[in-house]
């Protein structure tokens, strides 16, 4: 179908202030009277608070209050594995304890130095299998992992279960969590080729450029909070309830994120901006905390590391018979996630693999907080499972391609322990298309080349992520002047999907993009409760709820002109300015005057009567606030059931040198298979964000503690490097199938996981095939490793380590 605004290229209307550095980050706000807060955080990886001695700190010029847990938490601590606004138990180190507020940082530093903390140390620990040894440390009071609605409990493995899985044997002990469909046993029978290994994949931040700097104050009984976030309407109520204000008296201000990648998608991941409200309402000053980058790298989110096993069946013809996995998961000092099962139901959907059982067992270590990171689970998995399907090419003498091809999947097909429908799939179509672009028939012959001491290497990645959810609002105004109001809650963190999203109503109503205003920023604005900007759910989720409210505009508009100017409101169609007769053009009404004309009447027109029944809490507070005011168009997305997925497929070259265990990547093209595009430029920027992404996964990043004392040992980008132009190609091409979802009213389903996921996949893949096929079995690949296999020198490391070098 052809679109005016969709699929087209814009300039989003944030640009021009990025460019000229108008915008407005969390930091860069300030008040009259605003003092400035700095953290003291926790000196160990665990530990107890004893006491705290403030009173030198107090007496010092320019100090103005403290903040601790006591003063958040007066009736106690809440016992979980969450995130606190401060704590008097540290489980990892870096913990905020306590906050001091002073006319300036320096004085704020000075008196935190001031400050006599006594702390009792606990025993900590850094890899989930020396926790879950009999004996071995815990990273909690209650114990090493955290029950759902049950509470902390202990998990103990016998000294044989763990060296048995260390040396690579599947675990034997009773998992956590489990689910399978199929007949594993029958599909392990019907294989042609079994592979089983032990496989781990690290830990890692999110790397933010910004960190989370917040900024609040209190004005007539309401907090104003400046802060960052992936969305600005989903978060607001739980932020208020953290602050412990009514919503109707919260205002979360964010007009700008600098990178969010799951770390900042909900309220719970972010609870430290609440410092400087509870602070400045101690106080009664406006209070700014600018967070460092060390405390970033520490609070501010990472990645689950994975030690698992896997069993993988394949049939003479490549088809995936059977696929057996276990994994242990690390929750870190805080937090925690999903990213094992995610890894398994990803495993399921790119593959379509007939048998399947997964089981998983969460452990804590007492290093930085866990959360969603960006495919958290599929691409890590991706990672692992590419050389693998390499692997089992080789040995039923298939071609890379036409084995995934064979395996991908297709509409109609289904996904998971439950049998998810797919709303699409055209995997196969993506595998194609990113084949020829990247003219895989003239350059498969080029696998394993040498040329001295270099070596080629060519690898194919497949990334997957469902990508849409539902149950959310749209809300949109068409004003008496005539132009239309947007009303987007999605965060803005520079992929301009709050925008790309808001064009959907646009096109609806034929709209220049130019009469129309994109209404964000900050609560007070009046938004609905829409999609946070993260698991790639912005484009398929909140077109969905514009196109639903243009929809409800225009039945509205077309109402209003039945009722003014005669006729059945079918009568009539709209041209972009003007509501008119089909039958006679000239009788008919601008938007405008229908506008007007809807004020006048009121009740449903303008919000004050008729809402739909689900309408969440923040939407309906925003419609009341708004009632009135416009001829609004008001819509409640129903829940779907089926699972909208995001596709993506990489194919690249290398070149690696044997004796600096060095590559260069040669070529590299990544193909989206997401349904409709709605933003070329910004689906080209996601795949090459991704793919940056990917390269740190596979390659680059992880995280280092010291064994000893449990200091971190990458605590800024200097310690944990990612990615730089001397580490990407100069070029990557990128492309996309462009068929559209029929469960999305512009056929459009989100991508910015899997892009990633494809890219760290490809590069694994291509390493092992520069090395002869052999597997690592574990991202990041690092330059040691790679040495160390040339020259055949066994790693000094303990097996499915966490949170240490290796090699």
């Amino acid at each position: 179908m052809a679109y005016r605004l969709i699929g087209k290229d814009f300039v989003p209307p944030d640009v021009p202030g990025k460019v000229t550095g108008r915008i407005k980050y969390a930091e860069d706000y300030a008040r009259d009277g605003m003092v400035y807060a700095r953290l003291l955080t926790s000196p160990v990886p665990h530990g107890r608070v004893v006491a705290i001695d403030a009173s030198e700190a107090l007496a010092m010029d320019g100090v103005f209050g403290i903040l601790t847990a006591d003063d958040v938490y007066p009736d106690g601590e809440p016992q979980s594995t969450g995130l606190k606004v401060l704590t008097n138990e540290p489980t990892l180190m870096g913990e905020p304890i306590l906050a001091v507020a002073a006319r300036d940082e320096k004085t704020a530093e000075n008196a935190i130095a001031a400050i006599s903390l006594t702390i009792e140390r606990l025993p900590f620990v850094l890899d989930p299998l020396d926790s879950l040894q009999e004996g071995g440390d815990n990273a909690y009071n209650g114990g090493n992992t955290f029950i759902f609605r049950q509470g902390f409990a202990e998990e103990k493995w016998t000294a044989d279960q763990v060296a048995s899985f260390r040396s690579g044997n599947e675990p034997t002990a009773e998992a956590q969590q489990s689910w399978e469909y199929g007949d594993l046993e029958a599909g392990f029978a019907a294989s042609d080729f079994v592979h089983e290994t032990t496989f781990s994949t690290a830990g890692y931040p999110h790397m933010s450029m910004e960190p989370r700097s917040a900024m609040a104050y209190w004005e007539n009984g309401k907090c104003y909070l400046h802060g960052t976030s992936q969305s600005l309407s989903a978060i607001a109520e739980p932020m208020a309830a953290i602050v412990g204000v009514p919503l109707e008296d919260f205002v979360f201000i964010n007009e700008a994120t600098g990178g969010g990648f799951g770390q900042r998608a909900r309220a719970g991941s972010i609870p430290s901006m609440a410092i400087p409200a509870k602070l400045s309402q101690k106080i009664n000053r406006p209070v700014m905390m600018r967070v460092s980058r060390e405390e970033e790298f520490t609070i501010g989110g990472a990645r689950q590391g994975l030690q698992g096993w896997v069993k993988v069946g394949f049939k003479r013809d490549g088809s995936m018979a059977a696929m057996d996995m276990y994994c242990v998961s690390d929750n870190g000092g805080k937090g925690g996630g999903g990213d094992a099962n995610s890894a398994a139901a990803g495993v399921s959907a790119l593959y379509q693999t007939e048998a399947m059982r997964f089981r998983n067992t969460s452990i804590g270590t007492n290093t930085g907080h866990r959360g969603a990171q960006r495919g958290p689970g599929e691409n890590q998995i991706m990672a692992i499972m590419a050389p693998i399907m390499d692997k089992a090419a080789e040995e039923l003498g298939l071609d890379r391609l036409e084995i995934r091809k064979l395996n991908a999947a297709q509409n109609g097909d289904v996904s998971g322990p439950r049998s998810t429908p797919f709303t699409s799939a055209y995997m196969p179509e993506a595998l194609e298309q990113a084949a020829a672009q990247f003219d895989w028939e003239a350059k498969k012959g080029r696998s394993r080349q040498t040329n001295g001491n270099k070596v080629r290497g060519l690898g194919i990645g497949q990334g997957y992520h469902n990508a849409g959810r539902s149950g959310m609002d749209g809300l949109i105004r068409l004003m008496p002047d005539g132009r239309l109001q947007i009303h987007n809650g999605v965060g803005n963190l520079g992929t301009y999907s709050y925008a790309s999203t808001s064009r959907a109503a646009a096109e609806v109503l034929m709209m220049e993009w130019e009469n129309c205003d994109v209404v964000t920023g900050r609560t007070d604005r009046h938004l609905p409760i829409t999609s946070p900007q993260d698991g790639s759910n912005s484009i398929f989720t909140n077109t969905r709820t514009c196109f639903g409210a243009a929809q409800d505009l225009l039945a509205k508009m077309k109402e209003i002109a039945a009722m003014d100017l005669g006729g059945d409101p079918a009568d009539y169609e709209i041209d972009g300015s003007r509501i008119y007769q089909i039958a006679d053009n000239t009788a008919g009404m601008t938007y405008a005057e229908v506008a007007q004309r809807g004020v006048e009447l009121g009740g449903k027109f303008t919000g004050e009567a008729e809402l739909p029944e689900e309408l969440n809490t923040l939407t309906a507070l925003s419609v009341s606030r708004l009632a009135g005011t416009a001829l609004m168009g008001i819509f409640h997305d129903p829940r779907h059931n089926d699972n909208p997925p995001g596709f993506t497929v990489t194919f690249t070259e290398i070149e690696l040198d044997k004796e600096t265990g060095k590559f260069e990547i040669l070529d590299m093209v990544t193909v989206a298979e997401c349904g409709t595009v709605v933003h070329p430029q910004g689906l080209a920027n996601q795949l090459r964000g991704g793919a940056v992404w990917g390269i740190g996964l596979s390659v680059l990043e992880r995280h280092l503690y010291d064994p000893q004392n449990g200091l971190p040992a990458s605590s800024g980008y200097w310690q944990s490097k990612i990615p730089t132009y001397l580490d990407t190609p100069a070029q990557i091409g990128t492309g996309w199938v462009d068929l559209p979802d029929p469960e999305n009213p512009v056929g459009a389903r989100g991508i910015g996981e899997p892009s990633m996921g494809a890219v760290s996949a490809a590069l694994n893949a291509a390493i092992s095939d520069a090395l002869g096929g052999h597997l690592f079995d574990t991202a990041p690949v690092t330059t040691d490793m790679i040495i160390n296999h040339i020259a055949g020198v066994s790693e000094e490391a303990t097996p499915l380590a966490q949170n240490n070098f290796r090699g």
